[in-house]
């Protein structure tokens, strides 16, 4: 880890209660990385004293830190959070954190981290459009996206996911318009009409199956 950071350090929020055995080492990583500069902010919460916070977040289990965009659960390393403080302006680092929690099933953090930062969506489509993804990846995302129906977050997508309707895998053109109606969006319509017409039978049955959704 550099003396100085390279760019701009993001700030945290870690959450933490009373007899919590893991949040002692996590307020210690954290507090370290502030000294040297790499976090520029702690906020440090007891949820015994501040319940509302935990509802407001989602929070079942501490020590839960929000750290740039990145929701990280549980024990985590000094290596760890100096690894996600140093990656927290990356894209490709959000790639990767995305992917990592749906390997792990933690799809709780990924929604937690869309609230805070809802560009990190994008990731969804990525691993999507990855055909190399390993199939509890592509589930996650799948299952992320069910959650974000009808919202914003999900309709911002929109340009992306048709991108992938063109994709020569059919399994992934599925994916895409599976989650296309999901939008609840009227400008998804004619990219699934278009799609009614797909060479694959399973896309073309998605697709009407969407036009129903929306």
């Amino acid at each position: 880890m550099s003396a100085t950071p390279a760019i701009t350090p993001p700030d945290a929020l870690l959450l933490i209660a009373s007899g919590c055995a893991h949040c002692p080492t996590v307020l210690n990583g954290l507090s370290e990385l502030v000294k040297t500069g790499h976090i520029g902010r702690l906020d440090v919460v007891n949820i015994g004293v501040h319940p509302e916070l935990a509802q407001a977040h989602g929070v079942r289990a501490v020590p839960w830190l929000r750290l740039g965009p990145f929701v990280l659960t549980g024990l985590q390393s000094p290596a760890t959070l100096a690894h996600w403080a140093e990656r927290a302006q990356s894209s490709a680092a959000i790639n990767d954190y995305v992917r990592e929690r749906l390997t792990d099933g933690d799809l709780a953090a990924v929604l937690a981290s869309l609230q805070h930062a809802p560009h990190l969506a994008t990731a969804l489509v990525h691993w999507l459009g990855d055909p190399q993804a390993e199939l509890q990846v592509r589930l996650g995302a799948t299952a992320v996206l069910e959650h974000l129906e009808g919202s914003d977050t999900l309709a911002a997508l929109i340009d992306a996911l048709t991108a992938l309707t063109r994709h020569g895998d059919p399994r992934i053109r599925m994916d895409a318009v599976y989650a296309l109606g999901l939008t609840h969006a009227s400008a998804a319509r004619p990219v699934l009409e278009a799609l009614r017409r797909d060479a694959d039978a399973g896309v073309r049955e998605t697709a009407e199956d969407s036009l129903l959704a929306l």
